[in-house]
């Protein structure tokens, strides 16, 4: 707009001095003024490497080429999300309540922790959101367990090929660097607006964890364990089976909890673009 029209910039600039001081006008020059003519900054202008059109042809290529393939993936996982939450939504209220209450306290053997988990359900049915956080439910069930069973076999066989854990390193290092709205952008491109990018995007954030717990689980076990499962006779697969999952279980069973977290987090924010859920409801009221 400065180059289009200097006189009235110029007006509206009369009078205005920068933070140090020096006429605005001024300043304005200086910061637009454009690269010299024949420079190196000049040269790399002119040289500039067509990444954006090249990758809107690739997205172009995908999406007319792979309309079948992406169709299918959208209606297995709207199948998986819709059939765990009509599941949910057959169970009456008060009984799914007794139930999560009655897990809590298996796994805790907290009175307390299971009468908090009741009051906080019973309140989320007061407030109207039971079915919303039926849909959250089901998307972080699905994303945890797709996650898992992605994420645990990668681990164990990383632990055993440590080319392949080399390999998978910085893409894992990656996944856990890049911001959270990031990886909703490819997904929202090739599938739209619903729940399938969101359930993708939080399986994809949430598997860093499944595999890195995993292979370090797999990695630490003693190795007199393995080398007396060895001297009687085990196979890989005994060894597997029973030696190094029973004594990594507890690492594993970590790394599917901040699974289960990581997927909740990301379901919330994956609500923005449509895959449902309380965030959702709440978002549109």
């Amino acid at each position: 707009m400065a180059e289009g029209q200097p006189t009235a910039v110029k007006a509206w600039l009369d009078g205005v001095l920068t933070f140090d001081g020096r006429p605005a006008g001024e300043a304005l020059t200086h910061a637009v003024r454009p690269p010299r003519a024949g420079g190196f900054e000049q040269w790399i202008v002119g040289h500039k490497i067509p990444v954006g059109d090249a990758m809107a042809v690739a997205i172009g290529f995908i999406k007319t080429h792979g309309t079948f393939l992406f169709d299918g993936i959208s209606v297995v996982i709207r199948g998986m999300v819709n059939g765990v939450t009509a599941l949910l939504r057959t169970l009456p209220a008060p009984a799914l309540i007794v139930v999560i209450a009655a897990l809590a306290w298996a796994l805790r053997r907290s009175v307390a922790l299971a009468a908090f988990v009741a009051l906080a359900l019973l309140f989320i049915l007061n407030q109207g959101y039971w079915l919303a956080t039926i849909e959250t439910l089901a998307l972080v069930m699905v994303a945890t367990v797709a996650s898992a069973a992605i994420g645990v076999p990668v681990g164990i066989a990383a632990a055993h090929r440590p080319r392949l854990f080399a390999a998978l390193r910085p893409a894992l290092d990656l996944m856990q660097t890049l911001p959270t709205f990031v990886y909703l952008i490819p997904t929202l491109v090739l599938f739209g607006l619903g729940v399938v990018p969101g359930l993708i995007s939080t399986v994809i954030f949430a598997l860093p964890a499944p595999i890195r717990l995993t292979h370090l689980g797999i990695s630490s076990v003693p190795k007199p364990l393995i080398e007396a499962g060895e001297a009687f006779g085990a196979t890989p697969m005994q060894l597997l089976w029973k030696v190094e999952l029973p004594s990594a279980a507890s690492t594993i069973v970590a790394g599917i909890t901040q699974c289960i977290m990581l997927s909740l987090s990301m379901v919330v924010i994956a609500a923005l673009v449509g895959a449902g859920g309380s965030a959702y409801r709440w978002c549109a009221r």
